[in-house]
């Protein structure tokens, strides 16, 4: 009987003392990173990004086989003469640490995309989000394809596909305001009427969503070739007053290929871009496709 008491009054000590500590409240929880595209208020008049499940399962196979050709092998790839690796299915750019990001940097951006879709990822993808691409070259890049971190990257960008492809989406939501911000005034209705007979065409969200992933928005100054930039700010100033429907594909693919042909010819001649021009021309005549 005596030993129960003791225990009892003990047990009755312990929780007086507890309640008499200061609350201390738990700790919040540890997030990774972020790096968010921070853009503008979204103007009137200008229709908003909506898609259907099938219609984003049709861009992602479209883009993938853009992208990658339908190899998981270019998944990830280092292109020759350049600075960075491109990743996942929209060949996102990636700079290692201390390159000058003459380009749209995306990839982190992606990583940030997958933690708040709730994507479990890699502690080192998520460090490596902060400190650059883990490989400091192309040499170093090649040497690297069969290491663990390396395929482990790989799983994970053929596993996420359709998620990389709304991801893509989601940044013409987020690029329309900054684009058409960066227009003159008396210039921006002229855009806005252009971007939004594609945007009420079928097929013409993946015109969209395909070339800004492409070329880019057109609105970094470094993105330029005697003055002139080949983005989607450019595409649409080039093209003429259409209507919604075919016609508007039909001359979103015409002023898209006609951007290009520009930048090549007003490129340097050692970066001989002429090479890619054919490839190029292949994918915005993919443009005039209708996507029901």
């Amino acid at each position: 009987m005596k030993h129960t008491k003791i225990i009892a009054f003990s047990s009755l000590l312990i929780i007086v003392l507890y309640a008499c500590q200061p609350f201390r409240p738990a700790p919040p929880p540890v997030k990774a990173p972020e790096n968010k595209i921070k853009t503008n208020p979204y103007p009137q008049g200008v229709k908003r990004p909506q898609i259907s499940a099938q219609e984003l399962q049709q861009i992602t196979d479209k883009i993938y086989q853009n992208e990658t050709g339908a190899n998981p092998d270019y998944l990830i790839i280092w292109g020759k003469g350049e600075a960075f690796p491109s990743l996942g299915i929209g060949h996102f750019i990636w700079y290692p640490a201390g390159e000058t990001k003459r380009f749209d940097e995306t990839f982190p951006a992606l990583i940030s995309y997958f933690i708040q879709q709730g994507i479990n990822l890699p502690q080192w993808l998520i460090n490596a989000q902060q400190t650059g691409a883990p490989w400091k070259d192309k040499t170093t890049f090649e040497q690297s394809k069969q290491d663990q971190e390396f395929q482990q990257l790989k799983a994970l960008l053929l596993t996420t596909k359709m998620l990389q492809a709304q991801f893509i989406f989601d940044r013409i939501h987020q690029s329309i305001p900054q684009i058409i911000q960066h227009i003159p005034p008396q210039q921006r209705q002229y855009v806005v009427n252009n971007y939004n007979a594609l945007a009420h065409s079928k097929g013409g969200w993946y015109a969209l969503v395909d070339y800004i992933n492409f070329k880019g928005k057109g609105i970094k100054t470094s993105e330029r070739y005697n003055h002139q930039g080949w983005g989607l700010l450019q595409a649409l100033q080039e093209m003429e007053a259409v209507n919604a429907g075919q016609a508007a594909l039909n001359e979103f693919s015409r002023a898209t290929q006609a951007v290009l042909e520009r930048r090549v010819r007003n490129s340097p001649p050692e970066n001989n871009e002429q090479r890619w021009l054919m490839g190029w021309q292949r994918r915005t005549q993919s443009y005039r496709q209708i996507i029901e």
